[in-house]
């Protein structure tokens, strides 16, 4: 019987299978290429994904409402500073509460810095030295690393007032405000425990390359430096971040650029030219 269909040739075959795995590599390979390129996919929508929950976190940090008015520490100064009298102490605060909507804008822009109610001593009376800085500021971490111990030394003797304006200038660098936060601990050891300020002073920007702390780990901090516990509720709170706040306007509104910014009886210390303990010095003898 005679068939038009005639079995193909091993050459035939041969091809024909060539054909088939051509075909079958060539499957694979879209197949993978549309694998990669899924893989791809999900990794960007992932990283967009943790863009916007970063962005969406700074955002909301840096947004978060805080009041206009609140209350003072313990050592307040109009200001918005914290005054240290001691090597253990803060002074008696000089005002109750802060509203930062009484602060008024400059009309012009300031050639210098003009801090108001900086304190000048009198004649016989311990020299005041003022300080603008910022909790995540490194070049405060490295005067305080620098002079911290000689700080410590002129309360102790009696020689000098400290006043700490402690101000959030670089918030805008931190997703979670730090600045801010660190200058309420601050305001928060200073109310609730005086005697552990300057311990707490040293112990934060100690910690400066270790990274910013949340709330908790202030807290902690500061109760492992001397503060009672009830701190923690404090800081947690932010109750004195209006004070923060008017600090921070205040200084920005008289022309205060920088941290750290220093004044020596209500004189500028020109950083990186004059030498700080050497003024601090000429100060205490000139008003003796």
């Amino acid at each position: 019987m005679s068939t038009n269909n005639p079995r193909p040739t091993k050459a035939q075959r041969n091809a024909s299978a060539r054909e088939k795995a051509a075909q079958l590599r060539a499957s694979q390979e879209a197949a993978q290429k549309r694998k990669s390129t899924m893989v791809k996919i999900g990794v960007l929508v992932a990283v967009v994904v943790v863009i916007a929950l970063v962005v969406t976190l700074i955002v909301r940090n840096n947004n978060t409402k805080i009041s206009d008015t609140g209350a003072t520490p313990q050592g307040a100064t109009a200001a918005g500073g914290i005054l240290v009298t001691s090597s253990d102490s803060v002074g008696t605060k000089t005002v109750d509460s802060v509203d930062v909507t009484s602060l008024t804008a400059p009309t012009e822009q300031l050639d210098a810095a003009k801090p108001r109610d900086l304190i000048v001593a009198d004649k016989g009376d311990p020299i005041n030295i003022t300080m603008y800085v910022d909790a995540n500021c490194v070049h405060c971490a490295d005067f305080e690393a620098t002079y911290g111990d000689q700080i410590d030394n002129w309360l102790a003797s009696g020689d000098v007032t400290v006043e700490y304006r402690n101000v959030g200038y670089l918030d805008g660098g931190s997703a979670t405000n730090y600045s801010s936060r660190g200058a309420n601990a601050l305001a928060c050891v200073a109310d609730v425990s005086p005697t552990a300020y300057m311990k707490f002073v040293k112990a934060l920007w100690g910690h400066y390359p270790e990274g910013e702390m949340k709330n908790a780990e202030l807290a902690q901090m500061a109760i492992d430096n001397g503060a009672d516990a009830s701190v923690k509720d404090c800081i947690t709170s932010d109750k004195f971040r209006p004070f923060v706040q008017y600090a921070t306007t205040a200084g920005q509104y008289d022309g205060v650029k920088g941290t750290p910014s220093i004044f020596i009886q209500g004189k500028e210390l020109a950083l990186g030219t004059d030498d700080f303990p050497t003024k601090v010095e000429e100060a205490i003898k000139a008003n003796k």
